[in-house]
Parts: C-alpha cells; structure tokens; sequence
C-alpha cells in the first residue's frame, strides 16, 4: 500500500512540475511567485488540477446508487432538475490548487525550460563545511550505527571456538563483546561560494516599473545561482550621481531621484571584490542594470577602464542589463558594444519589458559559467 502510495504521489509530482513549466514564462513576467516566496519554498497556484475525493450527502435523497435507477441514467438531482445557478455557458471551469515548490526544484524546472547548463565552480571559498564519513569499526558505539554483519560474525566465531555451535539448530546470540559499530570521522573540506553584487541606476529616468523588472529577473537570477552554490552571498549597491551600498529592501524601495555617475558604482564594487571577495576563492558575480543613461563621455570611458582591468579580470562573468525607459537615451549598452566587442566575460542584455525577462536572463546565465 505504502509503494502505490508513494507511485502516486511521484506521479502528482511529475504533473506538477508539467504545469510549472507551461505556466513558467507567464510566472516570471509577472512576478507571481516572487510574493509567494516564504523561506526556501514556494506557493505555486497550479490551474486546472482538482485532486478526486469522495463527498457524502446526508440528506439521504434518492438517485444513481440510491434507489431506482437504470444503466445510463444521467445523474441529477431527486426532481432530475439542476441545482445550479445563473445561465448556461460553453467554458470550462477553471479549479486552481496551490502547492508548495522547493526553490532546488523550481530552479531545476528554470534550468530545464531555458535550457540553461550547469554552473563551472571556479575557485574555493574560506568557508568550511564538515562532513561524516564512516571509514572503519570499532567495539564501542550507539545501536543506530551497529553493523549487523560483523556482530554475527564475531558471535558465530566465537561459538564455533567455544565447540558450542550446533549446525542442527543453528541459533547466533551476539554478546556485548561481539558488538561491532560503526566508525566515522569529520573531515573538513572547502565549499564552493559564490557572491553576486547587483548594481542598479536609482536616477531620475528609473521608474517603478523598471524597478519591478529588476526585482523580478533577480530572484530567478538568485534562484538559479542558489542551486549550485551552497553558500550564495547577495550585496546590492544603489547609485545615482554617487553610490552606497544598501540592503535589499532599500534596493528596490528607493524613490528614483538626481543624475547618473555609473563610474561610481563600478568603484565601490571593486572595492568589495577587493576587500571580502578575492577571485582566487570566490566566485563572483557583479549584475548591473540601468536604463542606459550616463552623466559623460568620460564617465563612460572611465567604467570601461574599470571593466577592462579590474572586473572583468575577477568576475566569472560581468552582466549587464538594459532596462528600457521613456526618459533613458540607452546609450551605454551601445558604447559598451563598442569598445568591449569580442571579449566573452562580459554579457550585454537589452530588456524591453516584462516579456524579455525570459530571454535575459537565458542571456545571462547560458554559458554556464
């Protein structure tokens, strides 16, 4: 009973996750399972599933299966008149059930619908996990690590030395002295870490509506990220004229006010590079997203020196999104283009609206890297 139970509930599983990914691209672009989000799982509204159940009536009226009643009667109620409401339509319902989603699998169902590769770890951090691995026996140990086989054949050897082992009735009582248990030991090992350092234009030109795109495409960048790195550090620097570095909240929430200096938010994320996160062991993902916008030409120039020499050389990979917007000219991404063309560290993604997000976010993640 117990294995169909677990057939069954593997086979819900399997249409769940069907569901999740004809639904994921309408999921991303909206933003849904962002407000769902509690912890490290997810309430995904699943349409049109509607687990069976039996219902009782207690009224105890007659009808099919109670009663009179013949092979192809339709099922209705006592007076063969419906109980519903309201006109009659030509659609049909729609029954939603929510479920709760892993962010582990929600982002295998993201890898797989993008048909984004696995992640190559470079470097190793100074966290260190430690881990139990049983490498031999001992004599003395808890019963849950008692290892059967060598018990029974300390007490088998030791009855057959004793001349007290019958093969007519061949019956092994292990004593304390036959009890074998397990033995482990820790061993350290470094982790794989990761810090993404997200940067993004709060000037004037950034709208809410922008902003709620960069909020949208980070969680499902945090998403992915998250499955291959056990510990996945997030930072976030705001900038306009100058830059500071802020917490998440403060990222997305921050009225869009003052001009735009990109060089300055390129500085301080060299700065955190340098001081908590060097590329020898960490892996490191500097994200940028703006609506192209830039104080000058020398500004400009001056972020692709920093590009050139400094982050491009200690990131895995430099991202930097365009968010279009009425009052942005979007000429950075083309200067960007000009002068980096050809160099694969850094990738360059135009998001035109909500729709795009899916295509972005391919374009930022699909090397793998």
């Amino acid at each position: 009973m117990s294995l169909r139970i677990e057939q069954d509930h593997a086979r819900f599983r399997q249409i769940v996750r069907g569901k999740i990914r004809q639904n994921l691209r309408k999921f991303i672009s909206q933003g849904e399972l962002i407000a769902r989000h509690n912890g490290k799982t997810v309430s995904v509204p699943i349409p049109q599933i509607d687990t069976p159940r039996l219902r009782h009536d207690d009224r105890q009226l007659g009808g099919v299966g109670q009663g009179d009643g013949n092979e192809g009667d339709p099922i209705a109620a006592s007076d063969g008149k419906g109980g519903g409401k309201g006109a009659a339509g030509q659609e049909a319902g729609e029954h939603a059930l929510e479920v709760e989603v892993s962010l582990e699998e929600l982002a295998d169902i993201l890898g797989e619908e993008l048909e984004l590769p696995r992640i190559e770890n470079r470097g190793k951090s100074r966290i260190v996990d430690r881990k139990d691995r049983y490498v031999g026996i001992r004599s003395v140990g808890p019963d849950s690590l008692r290892h059967f086989k060598r018990t029974f054949r300390n007490a088998l050897r030791r009855q057959l030395s004793m001349g007290i082992y019958d093969p007519r009735r061949p019956v092994i009582v292990p004593t304390r002295h036959d009890m074998r248990y397990r033995s482990w030991k820790t061993q350290a090992e470094p982790v794989a870490n990761a810090v993404i350092i997200y940067m993004m234009d709060v000037s004037g030109s950034m709208g809410e509506e922008q902003k709620e795109i960069v909020r949208i495409e980070t969680f499902w960048i945090d998403t992915w990220l998250r499955r291959h790195y056990r510990g996945l550090e997030t930072r976030f620097i705001i900038h306009d004229a100058s830059a500071r570095e802020v917490d998440r909240d403060t990222f997305f929430r921050t009225r869009e006010s003052g001009g735009t200096m990109i060089s300055s938010a390129y500085k301080l994320c060299v700065q955190m590079i340098e001081r908590d996160h060097p590329p020898a062991e960490w892996n490191v993902y500097p994200f940028h997203f703006s609506d192209g916008d830039n104080w000058s030409v020398d500004d400009t120039l001056q972020c692709i020196e920093l590009l050139r020499t400094k982050l491009l050389p200690a990131a895995n990979v430099f991202c930097y999104g365009q968010v279009e917007s009425p009052y942005g000219s979007g000429q950075f991404i083309k200067d960007l283009r000009e002068h980096l063309r050809g160099d694969d560290r850094i990738i360059l993604s135009e998001i035109r609206d909500r729709d795009a997000i899916v295509g972005s976010i391919r374009d930022f993640l699909g090397k793998g890297r």
